[in-house]
C-alpha cells in the first residue's frame, strides 16, 4: 500500500472516530458530565496510539465548539478543554503505558474525571470572579459524577469495544494491503 493510499485510509478513520465522539458526546449532553468520552479516548489511545488520538481530540475539539446546538463553550476555554483532553493520551503513552488492567484504566478515568474538570478552574475563576476555592466546591459535585461515570463506562464496555475496534481496525487494514 502506496503511502498515499495509508495517509487516505487514515484520515478516513479518524474522522469517523472524531465523528462518533462528537455524535455521542451531543447525544447524552442533557445529562451532566455523563457521557462516553473518557472511555473513547481512553480506547481510541490504547489502540490506535497517540498521534491518530490526539488528532481525533483535536478534531473533536474543534467540531464541539463550532457545531455543538447549545453553543461553544467560553473561547477562552477552548485551550483548557484541548489540554484536558490531550493528557488522557500523554498519560496513556507515557507513565501508565504498560496499563491494560480494566479496573486500574477505569480507576484513572476517575481520576481523569477530576483532571478534566480541574483543566478549566483557572480561566473559570478569572471569566467568572467567582473565588478558587467556591469555584472548586461548587464543581466537586460534576467532577464526582464525571468520575463515576467515566470509571463505569470503561470498567463495563472497555473491553469488549477494545476487541471490536481491534477487529474491524485489522480487517479494515487488511482490505487495504491486498
Amino acid at each position: 500500500m502506496s503511502i498515499k493510499h495509508q495517509a487516505i485510509k487514515d484520515a478516513a478513520l479518524i474522522a469517523v472516530l472524531a465523528s462518533i465522539l462528537f455524535v455521542q458526546q451531543l447525544a447524552l449532553s442533557f445529562l451532566p458530565n455523563i457521557q462516553f468520552s473518557m472511555l473513547l479516548v481512553v480506547l481510541y489511545t490504547k489502540v490506535l496510539g497517540f498521534k491518530k488520538t490526539s488528532l481525533i481530540i483535536i478534531i473533536h475539539v474543534m467540531v464541539i465548539n463550532i457545531l455543538s446546538p447549545f453553543g461553544p463553550v467560553i473561547p477562552m476555554h477552548i485551550p483548557s478543554m484541548l489540554v484536558a483532553w490531550l493528557i488522557v493520551p500523554i498519560l496513556l503513552t507515557t507513565v501508565f503505558k504498560k496499563v491494560e488492567r480494566v479496573f486500574t484504566l477505569a480507576s484513572l478515568g476517575f481520576l481523569f474525571g477530576f483532571l478534566y474538570g480541574w483543566a478549566f478552574i483557572p480561566v473559570s475563576v478569572l471569566v467568572t470572579g467567582i473565588p478558587f476555592k467556591e469555584y472548586l466546591y461548587m464543581d466537586l459535585i460534576f467532577e464526582l459524577i464525571m468520575g463515576i461515570s467515566n470509571f463505569l463506562t470503561i470498567y463495563w464496555l472497555y473491553e469488549p469495544l477494545k476487541k471490536m475496534l481491534i477487529s474491524q481496525r485489522d480487517k479494515y487494514y487488511h482490505e487495504f494491503k491486498e
